[in-house]
């Protein structure tokens, strides 16, 4: 670290300072925000398919824990039955976005994860998500609804959180490898956040790669 307190990161990996929030009271019941969309539980979801689902909500904020898992350690979460995943879909049926909450732990429920694809963004679709999520989330037995986001979400998202009810309770700071210099996520994802490392031909053509991370 240098003696102003900067400490440098390496070129192929990513810092973000993540924030954790929680909710120990149900807020009031109110009205559920209008919006055309609407929820679909997938019971022992398809990896793939979840996969598919989770590269298009959050390639733009470098979401990529669950893209780099194997099979058998992502089934293990998502198919466990206190995990509960939602898809969001259109009026259509098309998938337009994902709610997961994780209820493991006992007496609380993490939004593990929750977002829209970006052609959504700005449209007021995200107070419906969160007050679908709420209600969902904060079942018999709940004491506390907690959180994370960090500097690589939406600019908008710390302020959208607290302004539903959550309080910050931590910060931390994350380093991992990022996912484009990877090859888990493709070199113009997320052009917001500066690409420093020279991305490998093989990473290039290989979006999909699949490596062992911790669950």
């Amino acid at each position: 670290m240098t003696a102003d307190g900067l400490r440098p990161v390496p070129d192929d990996q990513v810092a973000t300072i993540v924030t954790t929030l929680e909710m120990r009271h149900r807020p009031p019941l109110r009205p559920l925000p209008p919006s055309p969309l609407r929820l679909a539980r997938w019971e022992r979801a398809d990896t793939e398919r979840y996969r598919a689902l989770f590269r298009r909500v959050g390639a733009p904020w470098l979401w990529f824990s669950r893209l780099v898992m194997r099979d058998p350690a992502l089934a293990a979460i998502i198919h466990d039955d206190a995990v509960h995943v939602h898809a969001v879909l259109d009026p259509a049926g098309i998938e337009v976005g994902m709610l997961e909450l994780d209820f493991r732990a006992p007496g609380e429920c993490a939004l593990a994860y929750l977002g829209l694809v970006p052609e959504l963004a700005g449209k007021g679709h995200g107070r419906w998500l969160m007050a679908e999520a709420l209600m969902r989330a904060w079942r018999p037995g709940v004491a506390r609804v907690h959180v994370h986001t960090c500097t690589l979400d939406h600019p908008a998202a710390l302020g959208f959180y607290r302004a539903h009810g959550f309080v910050a309770i931590g910060r931390t700071v994350e380093t991992f490898p990022d996912p484009r210099v990877l090859g888990v996520l493709p070199a113009e994802a997320a052009p917001q956040i500066p690409l420093l490392a020279a991305v490998p031909s093989q990473a290039a053509t290989s979006p999909s790669v699949a490596r062992t991370v911790a669950t």
